[in-house]
């Protein structure tokens, strides 16, 4: 039983991990080429865009693909729609893999925004120096913002413009608290705005902005397409593919 992954996730390298050992399946991992030097999963990988929803529609089919596994980023909502419909019309089960959501603990100073516009907008009244840990796609919702001094961090460098006042960090996580906790206080960090990535490899500013009382946007994730189930762990995801396999015969 030939299955897609759709990654560039741990989540999905860990899945392509242990599902590549299991008996029945052939697993091949997609990435969108985005990220200079990723990490790549185990078995094959296929680099690069499908050409919207018809052009996976086709690769499904040259590829008697069985299943898919949708485990890209949680804001990665462009693949995660086209991927729900091209599965829809081509009648190939779909399963979301997202991580769990961060949860607000005790001494959180949160504010919540559906977007980064709004997020923009939110941080003019708690400061003038951000932390701006969103990657590299949106930074321009910020380019406008002459009054305030972003530090951005990114894998690669953003896309678009810029704020006219910033400082670019080019670094790949996990980062410990230590390390978030002496950025924030070397660079006088008023503010922290980040997308609700969930997972540990990047929580640790969090606990850093916590520590500090220092307030944090955080913009919400985009809503998944309906229809489709939603599991929290790779293994849960493979759980779910035995099942489609049983099913199958």
């Amino acid at each position: 039983m030939r299955v897609l992954i759709l990654g560039g996730t741990r989540e999905a390298r860990e899945l392509a991990h242990i599902a590549s050992g299991e008996r029945g399946l052939e697993i091949v991992s997609s990435l969108a080429g985005r990220v200079r030097a990723p990490s790549l999963p185990e078995g094959a990988v296929r680099v690069g865009g499908f050409g919207g929803v018809a052009g996976l529609r086709a690769w499904l089919a040259a590829n008697e693909v069985a299943a898919i596994v949708d485990a890209t980023h949680p804001f990665a909502a462009v693949i995660t729609a086209n991927a729900a419909a091209a599965a829809r019309i081509s009648d190939v089960p779909l399963v979301h893999l997202r991580r769990p959501r961060w949860v607000e603990r005790t001494g959180d100073r949160w504010v919540r925004v559906p977007d980064l516009l709004t997020a923009a907008a939110e941080i003019a009244a708690r400061g003038e120096r951000v932390f701006l840990t969103i990657g590299r796609q949106g930074v321009d919702a910020f380019a406008g913002l002459d009054r305030h001094w972003f530090l951005i961090r990114s894998i690669d460098p953003p896309e678009g413009p810029l704020p006219p006042r910033h400082e670019l960090l080019l670094a790949r996580g996990p980062f410990t608290l230590e390390d978030e906790a002496r950025l924030l206080a070397g660079h006088r960090i008023d503010v922290l705005v980040t997308k609700d990535s969930g997972g540990d490899q990047t929580e640790a500013k969090l606990a850093a902005a916590r520590a500090a009382g220092i307030p944090v946007v955080v913009v919400d994730r985009p809503a998944l397409p309906e229809g489709a189930p939603v599991v929290e762990s790779p293994e849960r995801a493979l759980k779910w593919l035995r099942d489609i396999r049983t099913r199958r015969g």
